[in-house]
């Protein structure tokens, strides 16, 4: 499979205060992204997933090492265009990247500064709105939507662009769990239905389960690369990395030590819920 996305050495360090010692956000990252794929980058407060995310798209440059975007070196001005083209940004406060007092001008706002014709740009936010479901609320006031709907026209407004991959940056953090689930399934289909990339940075353990790879950033390293059910069943390493498992990881890890033969990578709550069925029809 293809590569959308590749760093290579990626290092990355914040302006410091005087006489304070250089602290690296990130230390030598190497990554690849498939093109096509599903991936969460989980990490505690400072572990340089944010500063990751940020390099995919061009908003931070490396201090040393490369990011590739299809093979384009994000460093390169000339190709700014064409690398935020392929990878769009969905940030933690979707209030920051709403522009305009109507949904569909606010989606149509990119594809206008990209100089697409005007027949074509109403396409494409029809489109757009179609796909993340609000269509019925093109000539809204954004202010008056929710969390989640905002957050919606927000995605609705990278679709419009046409990139291959998203990127979304704590997207969910200010949502209440209705919201959450709005952006996460709205985001998941897109990537089963459309071949999207999806680059998912959160703090929400259990979103983990939507991906079909799970990275853990630590001090600005990767620290584990596997899929969601290899990484999230490591309860005492996450712990190690000051993450917690997800409830259901922690429940079946207690009836683990208490004698039960239960399996410790039933992730979700459904598959949590009949391992533990099973384990008690079997006595």
């Amino acid at each position: 499979m293809a590569h959308i996305i590749e760093t290579k050495e990626l290092t990355y360090a914040y302006p410091r205060e005087e006489g304070e010692p250089l602290r690296y956000a990130l230390d030598g990252v190497d990554l690849t992204i498939d093109a096509g794929s599903f991936v969460v980058v989980l990490g505690h407060n400072g572990s340089g997933k944010s500063t990751l995310a940020k390099h995919f798209n061009a908003v931070l440059l490396p201090m040393g090492g490369q990011v590739l975007v299809e093979g384009m070196d994000t460093a390169d001005e000339d190709l700014l265009l064409e690398v935020r083209r392929r990878v769009g940004m969905v940030f933690q406060n979707p209030d920051n990247q709403i522009v305009a007092n109507v949904v569909e001008e606010d989606v149509a706002f990119g594809p206008e500064n990209m100089g697409v014709p005007s027949q074509e740009i109403q396409e494409r936010v029809d489109s757009a709105l179609r796909t993340v479901g609000m269509e019925a609320f093109a000539l809204h006031a954004p202010h008056m939507l929710s969390g989640g709907q905002k957050q919606r026209v927000a995605i609705a407004g990278i679709l419009a662009m046409e990139p291959k991959c998203i990127v979304l940056d704590e997207a969910t953090a200010m949502l209440d769990p209705s919201g959450r689930r709005e952006v996460l399934d709205t985001v998941s289909r897109l990537n089963r239905e459309k071949g999207i990339t999806i680059i998912l940075i959160t703090h929400h353990m259990d979103e983990a389960a939507y991906a079909d790879r799970v990275l853990i950033l630590n001090d600005g390293h990767i620290a584990l690369d596997g899929t969601p059910r290899e990484i999230l069943s490591q309860e005492e390493k996450l712990r190690s990395f000051g993450l917690a498992a997800p409830h259901t990881v922690e429940l079946l890890n207690l009836l683990k030590k208490d004698g039960w033969d239960v399996p410790l990578d039933a992730i979700g709550v459904t598959e949590c819920a009949d391992a533990i069925c099973r384990a008690l029809e079997r006595g």
